[in-house]
């Protein structure tokens, strides 16, 4: 498999001198498979750039996965230019909104009514083609197997691993760990506990060995505080989830819009003195728009 990053920032895009090395746009990872099928998880603004690069290959197949459908990692879909060219085939795949009663056609069309966009879905002349997945369906791309879990963000949020001649990578999407949302001497409490404590075993047996882990890092230790209960990690949750699951290699993402170059240089950094006697940890790297990872 070969993976490749098109956006890696969260919440928003960034663009400007400050966020040039690790890209300001937002979440698209593409993954090809051995047998040359096209994997695309999500889509934020990088699948534009994605896109330039599939008019050179015409015509397009492609599956696209959508962990969620938070505006970040949906809202380069519509300048997904293989949507406009005929005889190109696409296939999206994403959660079901047990909130509003939709299915993943009807929340990805309603960005594409003219209020929101001029060009309405039933006007593109691609093959497209979509499927609502419940949670643990394995789709085959292929060579391939695409597998979600459910995950913690405050809308339905699919984690996926991505299968492949022995080669695998687990997606988290964007993810909190779970905290206990009862005091102690709640009698709800140890209920909870239990709930947690069996949600994240079925997660790191999910994941357990594989070759390389994308995980949302979007805040510090220092930071998560003021932003608990929004549904991201930290660089920290991150390295003990990949601990844990004994992944062989893990890769940052979703960095915080403010987030400078230099700011993630020096979180490397830090990461890297903190680490540094961990006989535990995995290979792990900051990720930017551009990096290619090949299994």
């Amino acid at each position: 498999m070969k993976i490749k990053f098109w956006g890696v920032r969260g919440s928003i895009p960034s663009p400007g001198p400050k966020t040039l090395r690790y890209g300001g746009n937002t979440t698209c990872i593409t993954v090809e498979t051995d047998d040359d099928n096209l994997i695309i998880l999500d889509a934020g603004t990088g699948i534009h750039g994605l896109a330039q690069t599939l008019l050179k290959r015409l015509p397009v197949t492609c599956s696209v996965f959508i962990s969620h459908t938070h505006w970040d990692h949906i809202q380069g879909l519509p300048f997904f230019i293989p949507f406009f060219i005929p005889k190109n085939k696409i296939h999206i795949y994403g959660a079901f909104d047990p909130v509003y009663d939709r299915s993943i056609k009807d929340i990805l069309g309603r960005q594409m009514e003219y209020c929101y966009f001029p060009v309405r879905e039933a006007e593109l002349k691609a093959d497209i083609e979509y499927t609502t997945l419940r949670e643990r369906q394995t789709v085959e791309i292929g060579s391939a197997k695409v597998t979600n879990i459910l995950m913690n963000h405050p809308v339905l949020n699919f984690g996926y691993k991505i299968e492949c001649n022995g080669k695998s990578l687990f997606f988290t999407g964007d993810n909190e760990p779970l905290y206990n949302i009862y005091t102690p001497d709640h009698d709800y409490h140890e209920e909870y506990e239990d709930l947690i404590t069996d949600k994240n075993a079925a997660l790191i047996d999910f994941m357990r060995g594989v070759d390389v882990l994308i995980a949302d890092s979007a805040y510090t230790v220092q930071e998560y505080p003021a932003k608990k209960g929004w549904g991201h990690g930290t660089f920290d949750s991150c390295i003990d989830l990949a601990k844990k699951a004994e992944t062989k290699s893990l890769y940052f993402t979703h960095h915080e819009p403010l987030r400078s170059d230099d700011d993630l240089d020096a979180l490397y950094r830090r990461l890297q003195e903190q680490y540094s006697n961990d006989s535990d940890m995995p290979q792990y790297a900051v990720a930017h728009e551009g990096l290619e990872i090949e299994l």
